[in-house]
C-alpha cells in the first residue's frame, strides 16, 4: 500500500512503520541497561541495535528511488522531533546509507538537528562521527564552517564541534590552528562540552603533547576541572601534577 503513495504521505507512512516497528520490538530491560550512562536523559523504546540497523537497510533499500536522499531528510526531520533514542538512531543509520550524497546543504540541515532536537551525548556523537566528520575530512565543509557553532545557544552544539574535530587528528594538521579554534569553548558552563573538550585535547596532546600542555597551562586557573581530567588522562601522575590549580 505504502508503495503507491507519494511525497508527504510516504513519509509520514514510514514515520509509522518506525515507530511502530519500535514500539513491537520494546524492551524495557535494555532501557534499564543503558539508562546509567546518560546523565543528562535517556528516552528510549529499548530496541536491540542489530534489529535497527536492518529494519533500516530494509527500508532504504525500498524506498531509496522513490524518496532520493531529500526525501530521507524530510522523514529524518521528523524522526528528530520526539527526542526517541531509538527514533534518532534510525536517523544516523540512514545518514550512513546516503553518506556519497553529503554537501554543504546537508551540513546546514544537521545543524538545524543541533538547535533542540539532539538530546544526549550518543546521538550528538554519532552525527559528529558519522556525518560531520567526513564532510571534514572531504572537504565538504572547513573548520571556519564550525565557527558559528561555538556561540551556538545549544550545548549539544557547541560539543559537536571539538568532538567533529577529532577527525582532523588523522591527517597532518597545524596544532596551534586546532587548539586556537577551541578558545571560545574554554569558559563554557556546561558538563557535555567540558567533556568534548577533554577528549579533544586528550587526543591532539598524543601527537602535539608540547603544544597542547602549553594550552593546558594557560587555562589551569580557570577553565573547568573536568575538562582537565579527561584531557590529562594519559599522562603520569607527575604530567598531571603540572595542571593543578594554582593555590
Amino acid at each position: 500500500m505504502t508503495a503507491d503513495l507519494s511525497g508527504e504521505a510516504l513519509i509520514e507512512s514510514l514515520l509509522e512503520r518506525i515507530r511502530a516497528f519500535c514500539r513491537a520490538n520494546a524492551d524495557e530491560k535494555i532501557v534499564v541497561k543503558y539508562a546509567k550512562y546518560f546523565k543528562e536523559g535517556y528516552d528510549a523504546y529499548g530496541v536491540d541495535g542489530k534489529a535497527s540497523t536492518e529494519e533500516a537497510k530494509r527500508i532504504y533499500m525500498e524506498y531509496r528511488d522513490t524518496l532520493g536522499f531529500e526525501g530521507f531528510l524530510d522523514l529524518c526531520d521528523l524522526l528528530m522531533e520526539s527526542g526517541k533514542y531509538e527514533e534518532s538512531g534510525f536517523v544516523i543509520r540512514f545518514m550512513n546509507l546516503f553518506s556519497k550524497e553529503f554537501s554543504r546543504e546537508t551540513f546546514a540541515r544537521v545543524g538545524q538537528w543541533f538547535e533542540g532536537k539532539v538530546r544526549n551525548w550518543a546521538i550528538s556523537d554519532s552525527l559528529c562521527a558519522d556525518v560531520l566528520s567526513p564532510m571534514l575530512a572531504k572537504s565538504i565543509v572547513s573548520l571556519d564552517d564550525f565557527r558559528p557553532w561555538t556561540e551556538s545557544t545549544d550545548r549539544w552544539k557547541r560539543r559537536a564541534v571539538p568532538v567533529a574535530m577529532l577527525i582532523l587528528l588523522k591527517s597532518p594538521f597545524e596544532p596551534k590552528e586546532l587548539l586556537d579554534f577551541i578558545r571560545p569553548l574554554m569558559l563554557n558552563k556546561e558538563r557535555v562540552v567540558h567533556q568534548g573538550l577533554g577528549w579533544f585535547l586528550r587526543e591532539i596532546w598524543k601527537k602535539s603533547p608540547a603544544e597542547t600542555e602549553a594550552f593546558l597551562l594557560e587555562w589551569k586557573d580557570s577553565a573547568a576541572r573536568l575538562i582537565f581530567q579527561y584531557a590529562t588522562e594519559k599522562m603520569t601522575p607527575e604530567q598531571k601534577a603540572r595542571f593543578r590549580r594554582s593555590r
